[in-house]
């Protein structure tokens, strides 16, 4: 078992596949990078060396600076909507259903869950008006 970005790779897997367990990172891109590298992909994870691995790590933080992978865009995005206070932001930040699913009989888990996710803010006004 690898670790890399984050993400656990099984040392079975080819190198190929391996990389796909990335967030963010497909077939295609896997492909890129291997290319960029000179490494074949038919390599098992396990029996790659440590040289192969650190190019490996150095290509995908290239792909992370330039802002390719998706995990950094995604949550960038859902903070951006949280700071400006938009209808979503105000749904992420509660832990509820963000695209208009109903709440009433669905969504339970979430709404099961919502008091871990709850800014202190929001549990603050919710103690007090308990109190009051």
């Amino acid at each position: 078992m690898l670790r890399i970005a984050g993400a656990d790779i099984p040392g079975t897997k080819s190198i190929l596949i391996g990389l796909t367990y990335i967030y963010g990172i497909g077939i295609k891109t896997s492909r890129k990078i291997l290319q960029s590298i000179n490494i074949d992909g038919n390599i098992r994870v396990k029996d790659l060396q440590e040289s192969q691995l650190t190019a490996i790590r150095t290509e995908i933080n290239k792909l992370n600076e330039k802002g390719l992978l998706r995990r950094e865009l995604a949550l960038m995005n859902i903070k951006n909507l949280i700071s400006i206070n938009s209808y979503r932001g105000r749904r992420h930040n509660l832990g509820l259903p963000v695209r208009g699913q109903n709440t009433r009989n669905n969504a339970k888990t979430s709404r099961k869950n919502r008091q871990v996710n709850l800014s202190d803010s929001v549990k603050k006004n919710n103690n007090l008006k308990k109190r009051g």
